[in-house]
């Protein structure tokens, strides 16, 4: 593999750019991409699972978001929605209401990011509950600014030496039924989990100070956590008791990527407001929270304000990405080839201890390596040798979840299938490669990871 040119940029960005943001496995300095394959400055191909921290879902560059960027481009860049109008944005708006969950009146909100997503979800519920308590759960992952850092609750480096964070939010157990907070076993347990959420209710949190849950139907960064499908339903049902929201986080889990347009259709609730980012745009930056109109309606500018929100161009893009959703029937195309690779990847399972668990919805999959099946203890610097022999062999893969040990492959939906395989059959050789020690421990000194 050769990699001058690349070692050398590496070499210059470590010099001005601020490593707070940069969790870096390897050393891939990306110089174009198209569908599903990118290419780095020193010419060698990969394919991709990681379409951009699952934000290609239509894949890299389509035709169409490029000429819808070309040509709003050359009409409109920017004119701020905080002092003017455009159809563009209005436009983007109508569709989004129309697609989300709830046939209740709804209206838009957009940002930036995920991140100020999250911020302003906790503003509006906030401003339209008039409670200041917010709860979301351990293992999740909404961003970094200083709402979306509060609310995540994954690991400690992220918070560290930056406090002190918002008050009054508080985080609860998600329902991780392979690594379970209360070390029990479903269904045996009787969804301890949401128990444990009652009993918060009733002698910690009072219900009527309490504004609402924020979640991610399946937790991302975690690890791809899916909870047992009573969960939402029932939980759902406690915050209506109590007049709390029930806030869905889809910043990762959205636009067709779990096989649904929304993941909290696998469960049949209806969010009162619901937040998306990444992949609305295909890597443009643009967010958007959208809720019901009476929420809406109880907040005032400049509540949640940005001088670049809904940005034309971003929203051209938008619109495209929502057209090849729709036109190349991408929901379904997600369930149909998650499904092989849920079936490949759990046929990898029985061959390699390693595997300890093989969890996903759509093209959203987890593989969760382990030292023992038994004790489950997670495999971290294994998961990270993959990663690297994956990218010696041309793929694009790294590790997260709550310990740094499951494979996250999410590659953008229009990938081909045998692109699919030819991938799969990469992560099934570096595993093997990793179980028969053929990876050196040498690999994980160059490696900064979660």
């Amino acid at each position: 593999m050769k990699l001058e040119k690349s070692l050398e940029i590496v070499e210059r960005d470590r010099r001005v750019i601020s490593q707070a943001s940069r969790i870096a496995y390897y050393p891939l300095v990306v110089d174009r991409a198209s569908g599903s394959k990118l290419w780095d400055v020193d010419g060698n191909e990969y394919i991709d699972f990681l379409s951009g921290a699952a934000v290609n879902n239509v894949g890299h560059c389509h035709p169409r978001v490029v000429e819808a960027i070309r040509e709003q481009a050359g009409r409109l860049i920017h004119n701020t929605l905080g002092y003017t109008y455009y159809e563009v944005a209005v436009e983007l708006a109508e569709r989004l209401v129309k697609l989300t969950p709830g046939g209740f009146r709804k209206r838009v909100s957009f940002s930036l990011s995920g991140s100020d997503a999250n911020d302003g979800a906790i503003k509006l519920a906030r401003a339209s509950t008039g409670r200041s308590k917010v709860v979301s759960f351990l293992g999740s992952y909404h961003g970094t600014t200083y709402g979306a850092l509060t609310l995540s609750a994954i690991t400690p480096r992220m918070r560290r030496r930056l406090g002190p964070l918002l008050p009054e939010i508080y985080h609860v157990p998600y329902p991780d039924c392979y690594r379970c907070y209360f070390a029990l076993t479903y269904p045996e347990c009787g969804l301890h989990c949401l128990e444990h959420i009652e009993l918060m209710l009733d002698m910690v949190l009072p219900p009527d100070e309490v504004a609402a849950f924020i979640l991610e139907p399946i937790q991302g960064d975690a690890g791809i956590v899916i909870p047992p499908d009573e969960f939402w339903p029932r939980l759902k049902r406690l915050c209506e008791e109590h007049g709390i929201l029930f806030i869905d986080e889809e910043v990762q889990t959205g636009f067709a990527r779990t096989g649904r347009m929304f993941a909290i259709e696998h469960w049949g609730v209806d969010p009162d407001a619901l937040i998306v980012a990444k992949p609305i745009a295909a890597g443009l930056p643009m967010a958007a929270i959208i809720a019901r109109a009476e929420l809406m309606e109880r907040w005032v500018a400049p509540a949640h304000l940005f001088t670049t929100e809904a940005n034309p161009v971003a929203c051209a893009a938008a619109l495209a990405v929502l057209d090849i959703i729709e036109g190349e029937n991408l929901p379904e195309r997600a369930e149909r080839l998650g499904e092989k690779a849920l079936r490949r990847l759990r046929e990898m399972m029985e061959s390699y201890e390693l595997i300890g668990d093989v969890r996903g919805r759509g093209l959203l999959i987890g593989v969760d390596l382990v030292r023992s099946r038994e004790t489950r203890e997670p495999a971290r610097a294994e998961a990270m040798k993959v990663c690297w022999r994956a990218w010696e062999r041309g793929l694009v893969m790294i590790s997260f979840g709550r310990f740094g040990n499951v494979l996250r492959i999410a590659p953008p939906l229009t990938i081909t299938e045998e692109e699919l395989m030819e991938g799969l059959d990469i992560v099934e050789a570096s595993i093997r490669d990793v179980s028969e020690g053929r990876v050196p421990d040498s690999v994980l000194e160059k490696m900064v990871a979660w």
